[in-house]
């Protein structure tokens, strides 16, 4: 049996645990009741008065558990702010601006000092380049001697020059070089250009109806690749070449070959040609041009190789002289006949 304390009442369900009445918790009120025993019902209750007041005791507040608290959500990366782009002080363009006009300046100077080292190499010189009307790509010097005098008086009716005196410009260009050496006159050029050379400006070097002859030679034996050799009707109009020429090539085959110059460009008139009159190596060839009027003989050591007629009507001109290539050339005893 079960008895609830607070209201004395007994319950024989042992399976009850509180008062249906209060609620409170009951408790075993001894042995288990004989169910043979007289049951003896308790007084009946006097309706008539209310139950006795009864005390809330509230139940003690549960502790809370201690919560670990949770952790706090992840931060969201957010790129630093760029500082605002600092203005380019305008002295650094001032200083680029000094730097180029400085350059520009030095520039000047190299060029203006070149040109003052060039022209003071040879005051007599005035050099001329060109391009060749060949197949090879090739550059021309020409060196003009410039001698003023009276060109209008009427020529010597003969006249040499053995080149014992220096009349004739000398000096060293991009093109080549030109010396006196043991009374001649030497020629070199450089590889794949060839040089030209005006005689001075006087009446006593015009080829107008004359016979013109100089003794040339290769120094080494050596043809080069373009030829070299004798000039007439030399001119220059505009600064542009002007020109007639014999030129040899005495190799163990011996050829020669007659060029023009119009306008600064070069064209054949008379090309290559075998000949047994031309010496080969290094023996001296005597070259001669015959001119009478409009025509032109071409000989080599007394030899006849050709004739062309002066179509360009050049005759004014004077004599001059040509090398082509690396292989050193020197002419002497130059003499003109009218």
């Amino acid at each position: 049996m079960k008895r609830c304390p607070t209201c004395n009442r007994t319950y024989t369900d042992l399976s009850l645990n509180f008062c249906l009445e209060d609620g409170t918790p009951l408790t075993t009120a001894g042995p288990a009741p004989d169910p043979n025993a007289t049951v003896r019902y308790p007084d009946p209750r006097d309706t008539s008065e209310p139950p006795p007041t009864e005390i809330y005791r509230p139940a003690p507040p549960a502790t809370p558990r201690p919560t670990t608290p949770a952790p706090p959500p992840p931060q969201q990366f957010r790129p630093m702010p760029q500082p605002p782009p600092q203005k380019k002080s305008n002295a650094v363009w001032w200083i680029l601006g000094g730097l180029a006009a400085v350059l520009i300046i030095g520039v000047g100077l190299v060029v203006m000092l070149i040109a003052l080292a060039s022209l003071g190499g040879n005051t007599n010189n005035s050099n001329l380049s060109t391009n060749r009307n060949e197949n090879r790509n090739s550059n021309v010097t020409v060196n003009t001697n410039s001698n003023n005098s009276n060109t209008n008086t009427t020529p010597p009716a003969s006249f040499s020059d053995d080149f014992s005196d220096q009349k004739w410009s000398t000096g060293v260009s991009q093109f080549g070089r030109i010396w006196y050496d043991n009374g001649e006159y030497h020629m070199v050029s450089k590889e794949r250009t060839f040089v030209v050379m005006y005689s001075p400006r006087t009446n006593e070097y015009n080829s107008q109806n004359a016979t013109v002859s100089v003794t040339a030679r290769s120094v080494d034996g050596s043809a080069p690749s373009a030829g070299f050799g004798l000039m007439v009707h030399c001119d220059e109009k505009a600064g542009k070449l002007e020109d007639y020429a014999l030129l040899i090539y005495p190799s163990d085959e011996p050829e020669y070959q007659v060029i023009k110059h119009k306008a600064g460009t070069q064209s054949t008139l008379v090309d290559r040609t075998k000949s047994n009159a031309i010496k080969p190596g290094s023996a001296p060839n005597k070259l001669e041009v015959r001119i009478k009027g409009g025509d032109l003989w071409f000989y080599a050591n007394g030899q006849y190789l050709t004739r062309i007629n002066d179509s360009e009507n050049l005759r004014r001109g004077r004599v001059g002289l040509y090398t082509s290539d690396i292989h050193e050339v020197a002419f002497d005893d130059l003499s003109i006949e009218r």
